[in-house]
This record gives C-alpha cells, structure tokens and sequence, in this order.
C-alpha cells in the first residue's frame, strides 16, 4: 500500500469513517516492542484524539489476548483480532520474517495513517517501536498544515 491508494476496509475501519485514523499493525500483545510502541501510542492517544484521529492497533492475537493487553497497559485505543491475517495480507503486511535462521510469516511492523476518505496519505514501515509514537503526531500535524494551507 502507498500514499494516495484507497485503505482497504474493514469493520472496525469502516466504524470510524468521516475521521483520520492511525492504523498501526504489530507482530504480538504482551512482547517487549510492541508493549513500547503501544504504550508511546496511549501516552499519545490524548493529543491525537484532540485531532479527531483515532488509533487502531492490529495484531494476529485473539479478542482475549487483547483484552489482557489492554487492561494490563491501560490502553485507552481499540485492539483488532487478525487471527486470519486477512487484514494484514491486505496491507501487505504479512510478510516472510527469519529469526535464528528460521523462516516463518508474520506481521510487518507498519504504520498507516489513513484520511477522512479512505485514502491513505502516510506510511510507516518497518517501524521502531521506541520513538515511533512522536512520528506519528510529526507527520499527523504536517498533514493538517498542509490540509489548512492547501499544500
């Protein structure tokens, strides 16, 4: 997926029309990158809200494995259980991944932000977890100056 295709759709995106949306897609609840990068997001989550946009975090996990996340990290956001991958081979983010020289699929750790429209304007790949959170907010307000300002 790049800048200006359409997001593929989604209940839990489709929820959410009308407003921005920071779809942010990781590998597994509870693990030490992604327990950062959610909570940089929730410690966020305040000043994106006062955007109108809303956070969506994407995993393989299951509804239960979410909700312990959630409750455990105070995650003020929506989890979605991708048990499938459907979502994530979607975005194309379900990728061959290799760790101790063994093969196996997984999440991309990747970064949409998605318009109003649907459109996505912004991608993040291959997302560090430590940081990512100020990047996000980064390009959230240079893509309203650019809405305000006309580019």
């Amino acid at each position: 997926m790049t800048p200006g295709t359409k997001a593929p759709t989604f209940p839990q995106l489709k929820a959410h029309a009308g407003k921005t949306v920071v779809l942010y897609f990781y590998p597994k609840d509870n693990t030490p990158g992604c327990t950062v990068e959610a909570s940089e997001l929730r410690d966020a989550h305040q000043q994106m809200i006062s955007q109108n946009v809303v956070v969506l975090g994407v995993s393989p996990d299951s509804e239960k494995s979410h909700a312990k996340f959630r409750t455990k990290f105070s995650l003020p956001f929506e989890l979605v259980p991708d048990e499938d991958h459907k979502i994530a081979e979607a975005y194309g983010v379900w990728k061959e991944k290799s760790m101790y020289g063994r093969k196996y699929m997984g999440i991309e750790r990747t970064t949409f932000i998605i318009d109003p429209t649907r459109k996505i304007q912004k991608v993040f790949s291959k997302v560090k977890p430590a940081g990512h959170a100020a990047e996000v907010l980064a390009a959230l307000s240079a893509n309203r100056a650019v809405a305000e300002f006309g580019g």
